[in-house]
C-alpha cells in the first residue's frame, strides 16, 4: 500500500481506503496483524492510523497474544492506565530491548519506585511452556543492601510442559534456537515498562551429571556516569522420568564488569534508567540483542587485559623497589 495516498487502484476504476465499513478494517484486517504489523500499518494513512490509534481492545489483545501474562486482571488495569495510549504505550514500551544509552539526560528522573512487578513468558517452539507474574518490593534494607536475585520459582519448584526434552549433544543447540523469553519490568505507580530479555539465548550450557540444561539471557545496561552491567537470566530446564521437559529455574540477577553481584541499592539506578531510557525501533531485536552481549564481553576481556596488565606492572615496581 503506497505510504503518500490512501487510494488504491482496482480493475474497473479506483476505490478509495476510507470508504471501506469500519468493520471490515476492524475485523477482518487489523486483527490479523501483530504489534509491528500494526504500527507499519499506522504509517500507511491517515484514516488507518486514526484506527489503529484510539483501538484500545486491538492493541490489548496484542498484548494478550504476545505476552499471555498480560491477560491477568491486574496487569490488564496497570496496562490500561499507561499514558499517551493505554495497551499501545504499554507496547511500544515492552516490545523492544531496552537502548542501553547512557547519555546525559536533560529530563530529572523521578525518585526509584518502591515496587516492581515482573511478567515473565517462555516460549519453546512457539509453544507457552512457563508463565509469571510477580511482585518485588524494593523499600526494605533486605532488598537494598542484599545481592540483587529475583527467582520465580522456589528451590523444589518444578514445572511440568508437555514438551520432549532435548537429548545428547545437540540439547543446548536446540534450546537456543526453539526458546524464547520475554521478561517485562514494570513501575506501577510510574506506568513505566521496559523488557530485560534478549529474546533469545545467548548461551547454553548443559551439566555434566545432571543433564539439566542451564539457557542464558542477557541486556546490557547502562545509568549516567555508571557506566554499563549485565542483566542475566538463567532458565534450567530438566527432563521428567517419561522424557518430559521441566522449567526448574528462571532468576534474574544484575552483575558489573568485574562480575561482582550489585546489591538491590545500586541495581535500581540501572534498572530505572532502563525504565526511563530510550527504546529500540523493535525491529530485529534478536540480532540487536546479540550484538550488544557480543559487544559487553569484548568491553569486559579488554577491561580484565587492562587490569592485569596495571597489575603485572605493579608486581614487577614491587620486586624492583625490594631489590633496590
Amino acid at each position: 500500500m503506497p505510504a503518500t495516498t490512501e487510494t488504491t487502484a482496482v480493475q474497473g476504476g479506483a476505490t478509495g481506503f476510507s470508504s471501506l465499513h469500519p468493520d471490515i478494517i476492524n475485523f477482518h484486517v487489523l486483527t490479523r496483524l501483530d504489534g509491528p504489523a500494526l504500527a507499519s500499518a499506522a504509517c500507511c494513512s491517515t484514516t488507518l492510523r486514526r484506527q489503529i490509534s484510539s483501538d484500545e481492545n486491538l492493541w490489548s489483545n496484542i498484548c494478550h497474544s504476545t505476552w499471555p501474562s498480560t491477560a491477568s486482571p491486574q496487569l490488564s488495569h496497570f496496562i490500561s492506565t499507561f499514558p499517551d495510549g493505554g495497551a499501545r504505550a504499554f507496547f511500544s514500551n515492552a516490545y523492544p530491548i531496552s537502548s542501553a544509552d547512557d547519555g546525559h539526560r536533560t529530563s530529572p528522573i523521578p525518585p526509584p519506585p518502591s515496587e516492581l512487578i515482573s511478567a515473565v513468558d517462555i516460549h519453546y517452539k512457539d509453544r507457552l511452556i512457563f508463565t509469571k507474574i510477580q511482585e518485588t518490593e524494593t523499600v526494605t534494607g533486605w532488598f537494598r543492601c542484599s545481592p540483587l536475585r529475583i527467582d520465580l520459582l522456589e528451590p523444589k519448584d518444578v514445572v511440568p510442559t508437555p514438551i520432549e526434552h532435548p537429548a545428547g549433544d545437540d540439547a543446548c543447540a536446540e534450546m537456543i534456537d526453539g526458546m524464547r523469553l520475554s521478561w517485562i519490568l514494570i513501575d506501577p505507580i510510574g506506568r513505566r515498562a521496559v523488557n530485560l530479555s534478549s529474546h533469545k539465548p545467548v548461551a547454553a550450557q548443559r551439566h555434566w551429571l545432571t543433564g539439566e540444561v542451564q539457557v542464558r539471557y542477557a541486556s546490557i545496561l547502562a545509568a549516567d556516569n555508571h557506566g554499563h552491567v549485565q542483566c542475566g537470566i538463567v532458565v534450567t530446564c530438566g527432563e521428567s522420568e517419561c522424557g518430559e521437559m521441566q522449567v526448574r529455574e528462571v532468576s534474574l540477577e544484575i552483575e558489573d564488569m568485574d562480575g561482582t553481584h550489585l546489591n538491590g541499592k545500586d541495581s535500581l539506578v540501572f534498572l530505572q534508567g532502563a525504565l526511563e531510557g530510550k527504546k529500540g525501533t523493535g525491529k530485529n531485536r534478536v540480532e540487536e540483542g546479540q550484538r550488544r552481549y557480543k559487544e559487553y564481553v569484548e568491553m569486559k576481556r579488554e577491561r580484565r587485559e587492562r587490569k592485569m596488565r596495571t597489575e603485572g606492572a605493579l608486581d614487577m615496581l614491587c620486586v624492583a623497589f625490594g631489590i633496590a
